[in-house]
C-alpha cells in the first residue's frame, strides 16, 4: 500500500488480469488498474451489512486529489446512512417523461385510466391526448427524469407551445390524412392540463410525491360565451324542417337538432344518429 499520487500512479504496470491498489493514508480509497490499461478511481464501504464498490472515474478525468476529496465527501454520506452506489443506480434507472408517458397511454388504451367523471376516456379523447403526447410533450420534455421536473420546466415547456416551437405537419396512418400541429395558447393550455394529469397518475404511482403543475399558470383557453337567442333557434328550427323535409338532408337535419337541443359532441351525435340508421335497415329488412 501507498498513498495514491500521480507517480504512484504513473509507475503502476498493466497485469494480466484487473487489480487494485489501495491507498494507505484514506480506507476504501483506491485505484483499479484494467488489464486494457485504463485506470479508474474507487471507494470501497459498507452499508447495510454489505461490502460496496462505488466508481468515482477515470485517471486523467479526474486527479488523485480531486478523487481524494470527493471520497471524503463520499464517505461522509456513508456516515450519515447513505448508500452512494445504490443511490447512482437508482439515478440511472429513473423514468423518464417519455417512460411515464408509453406507461401511461397504455393504461389509458386499456380503460385503466379514468376521466372526470370515474369513466374511462372515449376513444376520441385518447386519440387526441395520445397526439398531444406524441407532438408536444415528448418532444419537449420526453428526455428529462419525472423526479427532476420542477414548475419552471412546465412553464417553458408551455411557452414554447405557445411559441409554435413544435409546430408540425405530419402524416398520419389514415389514407393521405395529415395532422397540422400549429401550437397557441389554446393547445398550451390543454397540453399542460393533460401532463398534469399523466403527473398525477406517477404521483399515485409512487414514482413522484408532488405534481410540478400544479400552481402553473395557463393562458385563459378559448371559451364561446355566444348563445342563440330564442328568436335565432325558431329561425334554427324552420330551416331544418325544411332541410328534412327535402329527402336529401334529413340525417345532417337531425344531427344538428340533436346538438343544438342537446349541446352533444359532433361526433357523439354522428355515431348516434348511424347507429339509430341501422337499426331501422334492419328493422325493415
Amino acid at each position: 500500500m501507498a498513498k495514491l499520487t500521480k507517480r504512484t500512479i504513473d509507475a503502476t504496470k498493466i497485469k494480466s488480469s484487473d487489480y487494485v491498489i489501495w491507498d494507505e493514508e484514506l480506507p476504501g480509497f483506491g485505484l483499479r488498474v484494467f488489464a486494457s490499461g485504463k485506470r479508474s478511481y474507487v471507494l470501497q464501504y459498507r452499508s447495510a451489512g454489505r461490502s460496496r464498490r462505488y466508481t468515482i472515474g477515470l485517471h486523467g478525468v479526474w486527479t488523485p486529489e480531486e478523487a481524494r476529496r470527493e471520497a471524503k465527501v463520499l464517505l461522509g454520506q456513508v456516515a450519515r446512512g447513505g448508500n452512494p452506489a445504490e443511490e447512482r443506480k437508482l439515478d440511472r434507472e429513473a423514468i423518464t417523461v417519455k417512460d411515464l408517458c408509453t406507461r401511461y397511454l397504455e393504461d389509458l388504451k386499456n380503460g385503466l385510466v379514468l376521466g372526470k367523471r370515474g369513466r374511462p376516456k372515449k376513444a376520441t379523447t385518447i386519440s387526441t391526448d395520445v397526439g398531444r403526447v406524441e407532438r408536444h410533450i415528448v418532444p419537449l420534455l420526453g428526455s428529462r427524469r419525472v423526479r427532476d421536473l420542477a414548475k419552471s420546466d412546465i412553464t417553458q415547456a408551455m411557452k414554447d407551445i405557445m411559441a409554435g416551437k413544435t409546430r408540425a405537419n405530419v402524416k398520419t396512418d389514415k389514407l393521405r390524412g395529415r395532422a397540422i400541429v400549429r401550437g397557441g395558447a389554446g393547445t398550451a393550455a390543454r397540453t399542460i392540463g393533460l401532463f398534469g394529469g399523466i403527473l398525477t397518475y406517477a404521483v399515485e404511482l409512487g414514482i413522484i410525491e408532488q405534481n410540478p403543475v400544479h400552481g402553473v399558470r395557463k393562458p385563459k383557453d378559448r371559451v364561446n360565451a355566444r348563445r342563440l337567442s330564442e328568436q335565432e333557434y325558431r329561425t334554427l328550427g324552420d330551416i331544418l324542417r325544411k332541410a328534412a323535409a327535402d329527402g336529401q338532408h334529413e340525417a345532417t337535419a337531425e344531427m344538428i337538432r340533436v346538438i343544438a337541443l342537446t349541446g352533444c359532441r359532433r361526433s357523439e351525435v354522428i355515431a348516434y344518429v348511424t347507429e339509430k340508421s341501422m337499426l331501422r335497415a334492419v328493422a325493415c329488412a
